[in-house]
């Protein structure tokens, strides 16, 4: 051979999956398993440039057709069958495995390879786990064939013989005329491909000098390992010992490339006259318009329809969008403005020529300590809310076309939901738009209507950004949970489509009916409450629960943020109305105990009206005792000798104009007391000795139960009467919250011996009488299992005819056989235990895990019991613990 390399008897096989390495061709590949980092590292690290390595093809068995000899490595024989095709079935080396694959598959080795050689050799390691690997760049040198295949270690070695012919061999092959012809064949084809390569890409001819510098058969390899070829091609070039078979290959391969590039030059031409048909077009119509001006001829009709297409050009829609709307105004030219459907067709243009198919908001870096400070400045408390937010905010930073989750805020109302994701968008420097979905029943609100309908529109979704005029803002989407559904469709299963990011990249609205991006927009949802959201598009969605503020932060909020607001809405300031906290605190105790602020606002409202009106009387007092030294006597005379009737002041002698004024006007700043307090807003609403005067009689106790307002305190009140042993429920109450009474009279009348209701069980507790169990507040509707154990202390006072603690509220489901169960909503239902003046809260003992969410400021004002049985709740809910232990101590 021309430039012979000496092969050593056996060389390390390194294998490759379903590629070959030809003669001249130059590899980078990674060794990252066991079995390839063993054999770099003996074969090539450690012998340096000594080393040198095979390569061997190898195939899957899901491979259908098998070029070439295959290879037992258990025996170490080379198989020629009739389809050249054996499998291995054996070994579980990872030389077998290839990069840890097909650990147990069937895998072809091929009898021949290349031998290759280190150009460069870099070792990493990689953390935390360590492992030792290899990146290495590979250039083959020549063929091989396999004469025995064996393990050693994890790798594989072979027994080989060299396959390229001796220089003696080579010179008498270049004397062959054929060779000859194949060769000058072959060196056109690849000069003709250089010089089309050399001039598309614009470099010099450093390639051509290839062709005169490198042996003709280590040419055809060179070119044959650029191109992308088949693996069965590719082991036709690696099989081809034969000069003249190798260069015939290679011509056919090269001349094959060549004429893709032909063909794909063409196509190019092909469009590029298109674009220039276009832009002839253009200003042949350009003229067109100019001479019609010069005439007068110039056509309004025609003019809107220039405007509108100028309109759609700068509207930097999609390619496949662009078609269709020329496709619709190509239509509307032909149509007369008199025709049916050109109005609509007109419209329809001018709303894909508003939508911001690319205009984005102009974003400004993210600054988490402004947004930080921001989120402080328009919201108190909401510590965990808040922290959500900017690790929100911090990943958009990070990576800002990271598909971040659909937030969904969850809580009371005016709890601060929507303002919360206002702060978002000012956070992120986008425009922000709200829709509405309260009461929307049918899927068309979401999806638009059809244009086949008369009066047809797009979806709110879609005429929100055309109005909001960028493809990036801030959607909220306002109660979420309010959406129905009838014969007109689901709006919930529409939304589906909408908070999903691998489906709203081509949001279909029905009247546009083309595809919209929908993942620029950043999503946010507020709800009242989860249940009543289908659970598929729940779980598209982050789920934030916004609870309700406790007195201290209502006091916090109303100083800082609301009185400021209500002061500058009625023209007020703190020089004219002051309200100060101790006021505040009787607001918010005696007439506003919802979970927001809303009615905290609307109080401290009508104090600013009250205010707003003594002021403004007041001026108007002023300003005409200002001008009353203006009125001369003879005007007076006049006025009294025609019997006329005069209004008069009595003013003190020696009082001056000055002195006036300030007799009549009233002291500043206007501080507004308790008086003023129950004169504007009326007695209280709230009472804080209400739970005392309720549970004053046996037979009542104080529950708790979580509403979409918030949590709120429930009395349960039980009686007993003549009768026939009848159990009766009223109050609106669903069927979970009637099983769990009657689960709590059986528990009862089962343990009315243990509880000292019966003696020796002989007595029926409601033989000859019925009870009747009452919720208060009989309009709103009730259900849910967490009354259980308020329902028993109920039975169990009335029956013992002990009352309960009036300081004591209690929540948990209970069982058949007096389990207390955890319930939902924990945090909520404490909180509005601590607006009620409750100093005691019973809990079910699995919900101790709940407390780490109410604040410690609650915390230190409540003591929290924990239940186990319902044993456990009695023995704290009666002053002097359960009736059983009293009554027997009795």
């Amino acid at each position: 051979m021309a430039d012979s390399v000496e092969l050593p008897s056996r060389l390390g096989i390194l294998p490759f999956r379903n590629k070959v390495l030809l003669p001249g061709a130059i590899i980078r590949i990674r060794c990252m398993t066991p079995s390839s980092v063993k054999l770099v590292e003996q074969e090539l690290w450690q012998r340096e440039e000594k080393g040198l390595i095979g390569i061997l093809p190898v195939r899957d068995a899901a491979e259908s057709t098998v070029v070439g000899s295959v290879l037992y490595p258990s025996n170490g024989a080379v198989a020629e069958s009739g389809d050249r095709s054996l499998k291995n079935q054996s070994g579980t080396s990872d030389s077998q495995k290839l990069d840890g694959k097909n650990q147990q598959g069937v895998i072809h080795w091929h009898n021949r390879g290349v031998a290759a050689r280190a150009l460069h050799l870099s070792r990493g390691v990689e953390k935390p786990s360590g492992r030792v690997t290899y990146t290495v760049v590979l250039e083959g040198l020549c063929r091989f064939s396999v004469q025995e295949l064996s393990a050693r270690g994890t790798f594989y070695t072979a027994r080989i013989s060299p396959l390229d012919m001796t220089k003696a061999e080579m010179e008498h092959v270049e004397q062959d005329p054929d060779f000859i012809a194949l060769a000058r064949q072959f060196k056109a084809s690849a000069m003709e491909l250089i010089s089309v390569l050399e001039q598309k890409q614009k470099t010099g001819g450093r390639t051509k000098v290839l062709l005169e510098a490198v042996p003709i058969h280590k040419l055809a390899d060179i070119f044959v390992a650029s191109f992308e070829i088949s693996f069965e091609e590719q082991l036709f070039m690696l099989d081809s010992v034969d000069l003249k078979v190798r260069l015939s290959k290679a011509t056919e391969l090269v001349d094959r490339h060549l004429e893709s590039i032909r063909v794909a030059e063409k196509i190019t031409q092909k469009v590029e006259g298109q674009l220039s048909k276009s832009q002839r077009e253009f200003l042949l119509r350009q003229q067109m318009r100019a001479i019609k001006e010069e005439l007068g001829d110039n056509d309004d009709d025609e003019d809107d329809m220039a405007a509108l297409e100028r309109k759609m050009q700068s509207a930097g829609m999609p390619s496949n969008i662009w078609k269709h709307a020329q496709k619709e105004l190509r239509r509307l030219k032909k149509m007369q403005p008199q025709q049916p459907g050109y109005n609509s067709s007109h419209v329809y243009l001018e709303l894909l020529a508003d939508l911001p198919w690319q205009k984005v908001s102009e974003e400004h870096e993210l600054n988490l300590r402004a947004a930080k400070e921001r989120l402080d400045h328009d919201h108190y408390g909401l510590v965990k809310v808040k922290q959500r937010i900017i690790e929100y905010l911090a990943v958009r930073k990070l990576k800002p076309d990271a598909r971040g989750p659909v937030l969904c805020f969850v809580g009371p109302p005016g709890v601060g939901k929507t303002s919360l994701a206002s702060s978002i968008a000012a956070a992120l420097g986008r425009k922000f738009i709200r829709i509405s979905l309260g009461g929307v029943k049918d899927e068309a609100d979401i999806r638009g209507h059809r244009r086949t309908y008369i009066g047809s529109m797009p979806g709110r979704l879609i005429d929100g950004l055309k109005r909001v005029g960028v493809c990036n803002p801030v959607m909220l989407l306002d109660e979420i949970d309010k959406t129905g559904s009838d014969v007109r469709g689901d709006p919930a299963a529409a939304l589906l489509e909408v908070l999903d990011p691998e489906q709203n990249r081509a949001f279909n609205d029905h009247y546009l009916n083309v595809p919209f991006d929908l993942s620029k927009v950043v999503f946010v949802a507020t709800a009242n409450r989860v249940q009543p959201i289908p659970p598929p598009l729940l779980d598209r969605m982050e789920v934030i629960e916004l609870p309700g503020y406790t007195p201290e932060e209502k006091l916090k909020i109303a100083m800082q943020h609301l009185m400021p607001r209500v002061l500058d809405q009625h023209g007020l300031s703190s020089e004219l109305l002051q309200v100060p906290e101790a006021i505040v605190k009787l607001v918010i105790h005696r007439y506003s105990r919802e979970a927001g602020v809303r009615n905290l606002e609307r109080n401290l409202a009508a104090l600013a009206r009250a205010a707003a009106v003594k002021v403004a009387e007041q001026d108007h007092a002023v300003s005409l005792c200002k001008d009353m030294h203006q009125l001369s006597s003879p005007i007076l005379e006049g006025r009294l000798a025609e019997g006329a009737e005069v209004e008069m002041e009595v003013i003190p002698m020696g009082v001056n104009n000055h002195e006036l004024s300030n007799v009549l006007r009233l002291t500043y700043p206007l501080v507004v007391d308790e008086a003023m307090l129950e004169n504007v807003l009326g007695p209280p609403r709230f009472d804080d000795g209400e739970a005392a005067e309720r549970v004053a009689t046996p037979g009542v106790a104080v529950g708790l139960v979580w509403t979409a307002y918030g949590g709120e305190v429930q009395f349960v009140e039980a009686t007993a009467m003549l009768g026939k042993g009848d159990l009766r429920l009223t109050g609106q109450l669903g069927d979970v919250i009637k099983e769990s009474a009657e689960i709590a009279l059986t528990w009862v009348r089962a343990r009315a011996t243990f509880l000292k209701l019966a003696v020796d069980g002989k007595i029926n507790l409601m033989e000859g009488r019925d009870i009747h169990i009452h919720f208060p507040a009989g309009a709103v509707p009730k259900d849910g299992p967490s009354a259980g154990v308020t329902l028993v202390t109920s039975l169990v006072s009335l029956f013992s005819q002990r009352k309960v603690r009036a300081d004591t509220a209690m929540t948990g489901e209970m069982t058949l056989r007096g389990l207390v169960l955890p319930v939902g909503g924990v945090k909520d239902k404490i909180l509005a235990a601590h607006r009620f003046g409750i100093k005691r809260v019973i809990l079910p003992e699995r919900n101790l895990k709940d407390l780490i969410e109410v604040p410690s400021a609650v915390l230190a004002n409540l003591e929290i019991i924990f239940a186990k049985r319902m044993e456990d709740v009695l023995e704290q809910a009666f002053e002097g613990g359960c009736p059983s232990r009293q009554q027997s101590k009795l």
